[in-house]
């Protein structure tokens, strides 16, 4: 077990450039097994998530070529289905979030697949209804296994189009549904579907393969089932996360900050939700500058109400960020009201950071108030254990702010989404050693 060892006061000057999005690299990684030709996914990020995807499809019997750092090239042209009936197969899908989307491409592609429940974060109830629901609309038949804690579907005649509206705009739901209904006999249309820009980007690289997609960006997909799909190349967009992380962290230790390639036009409302707490964020060209500020205010609005800041669907903020707002908003001019209605459990790490003097009143799992110091108080350093990925850069981020020396334990945690993230940070000017 590994711990980050944080001296916090430091500030960052310099730039800094964000890795390949997490979110997008597991669903096109999962889209490799739609075709047997080679697919070559480039700009990959070296996280544990990714990492652990890729050897996972090596064990299926996917070949893997690197090409250069960040890419690869993948031909699934030859599967190991003895494995994938394996309990090796089920007790490592068990262990990664991301392999819940290998269910549609084996589904469209050998028409049977037995699944254990993915692991993932801890941050409550992450249900996989929509992506259940989304199979058996298709076709496919269902089965629970309680003595081997597994999910068996099968469509022996394949899949077939239909019309669904999903209960919810699941992202990875959405693409779990694309990915099976691409090579489906017939028309698919999803209504509700997720359009977050990741989710874009693999129903851009599934056309390229041939399939006929139509309606991408908006909540209205068609898709025309063709019978087979051939190889492609796809570049992964810069993670938005890693960019709303690292104004994070230039806005609360004071820090002018260049975060270079952000690919501006696909972070949505990203930049305006940092600018309503203040933080002065200017676009330059795909670049973000953030200035040097001693303090910043929390807008109210216009009726005088307290801001509030709430994760909603795309083009609304993502809830992976809420956490990293919220820390922001302890060093803040004012009030405001993190409300995180996806996850019950992602805010629970707050009592951390009330131990470390930030004045934050936890209303429930889901909402908490922030009071901001106003850079009048230093958060006081703190020995904390990262729970998730999302919580864990919050914690980084207080500490980094904080007046002495911290210590987070579980940072594999934050390995799992952000790449040599204490590198990449000291060499902008912060002070963290990684101890195992």
């Amino acid at each position: 077990m590994s711990r980050f060892i944080v001296e916090g006061g430091h500030r960052l000057h310099g730039s800094i450039t964000p890795c390949g999005a997490k979110n997008e690299a597991l669903q096109v990684l999962c889209a490799v097994l739609l075709t047997r030709e080679p697919v070559t996914i480039s700009n990959l990020p070296d996280i544990l998530d990714v990492n652990n995807l890729i050897q996972l499809l090596r064990e299926m019997g996917v070949s893997v070529t690197p090409v250069e750092k960040g890419a690869y090239t993948f031909c699934a042209d030859s599967l190991d289905e003895e494995y994938l009936r394996s309990d090796a197969f089920r007790q490592r899908c068990n262990r990664l979030r991301g392999s819940v989307m290998l269910i549609g491409p084996l589904l469209a592609r050998l028409h049977e697949i037995t699944y254990a429940k993915p692991g993932g974060d801890k941050i409550g109830r992450r249900r996989l209804d929509t992506h259940f629901q989304g199979m058996l609309n298709l076709g496919a038949h269902f089965e629970y296994d309680k003595q081997l804690l597994a999910y068996t579907f099968s469509a022996p005649r394949g899949l077939q189009g239909t019309y669904m509206l999903l209960d919810e705009a699941s992202v990875t739901g959405t693409a779990n549904i694309v990915m099976a209904s691409v090579l489906a006999h017939g028309t698919t249309t999803i209504y509700n579907a997720a359009c977050e820009p990741y989710l874009q980007q693999l129903c851009k690289m599934l056309n390229r393969m041939g399939a006929r997609i139509s309606g991408v960006g908006s909540n209205l997909l068609t898709i025309e089932g063709v019978d087979t799909l051939h190889g492609t190349e796809h570049r992964l967009l810069p993670d938005m996360i890693e960019v709303g992380s690292f104004i994070g962290m230039a806005a609360i230790t004071g820090s002018e900050l260049t975060i270079k390639n952000v690919s501006y036009q696909d972070l949505g409302i990203i930049p305006e939700v940092f600018r309503r707490l203040g933080v002065k964020v200017e676009r330059r060209d795909d670049d973000i500058y953030i200035s040097a500020q001693n303090s910043y205010q929390i807008e109210s609005f216009i009726d005088g109400s307290i801001l509030t800041v709430a994760d909603a669907p795309w083009p609304g903020l993502t809830p992976d960020l809420l956490s990293v707002i919220l820390v922001v908003a302890t060093q803040a001019r004012g009030s405001v009201l993190i409300h995180q209605k996806m996850f019950e459990s992602r805010l629970f790490f707050v009592d951390k950071l009330i131990d470390m003097g930030a004045q934050i009143i936890l209303c429930d799992p889901h909402r908490a108030v922030v009071i901001g110091h106003d850079h009048q108080v230093r958060l006081r350093p703190n020995n904390m254990t990262s729970p998730d990925i999302r919580a864990g850069i919050a914690m980084l981020i207080a500490a980094m702010s904080a007046d002495g020396i911290s210590r987070i334990d579980h940072i594999d945690q934050i390995d799992r989404g952000y790449e040599c993230i204490e590198k990449r940070l000291n060499a902008i000017g912060a002070c963290i050693r990684r101890e195992d």
